[in-house]
């Protein structure tokens, strides 16, 4: 007799720790650096990014770490924060 799919999967998975998993939640949800500039002002997608983070470091307890990825999700969301520039584009001073 073999298994549905979904039991199957939630098998699978209670191989992993629960740090494991959200280390790999953490890597899917991260943003390459060539997919930077596409998803810059994504604000899911950042904010995803910065909840994964949390909860990684919440798990490690380091709470202070997870606090500072939360806010940082949290502004993403309420659109109280931005992307920063490209360091590669716009205003480069040069030092005379």
């Amino acid at each position: 007799m073999t298994l549905p799919a979904q039991q199957s999967k939630t098998e699978a998975l209670q191989a992993f720790s629960t740090l494991e998993l959200a280390q790999a939640l953490a890597e899917r949800l991260a943003i390459a650096p060539n997919d930077w500039h596409c998803l810059k002002a994504n604000r899911p997608a950042q904010a995803g990014q910065q909840l994964s983070a949390a909860l990684v470091f919440l798990l490690k307890e380091q709470p202070q770490e997870a606090l500072v990825r939360l806010n940082q999700a949290v502004g993403w969301l309420d659109r109280s924060i931005s992307a920063p520039p490209c360091p590669t584009h716009g205003n480069h001073s040069t030092k005379q």
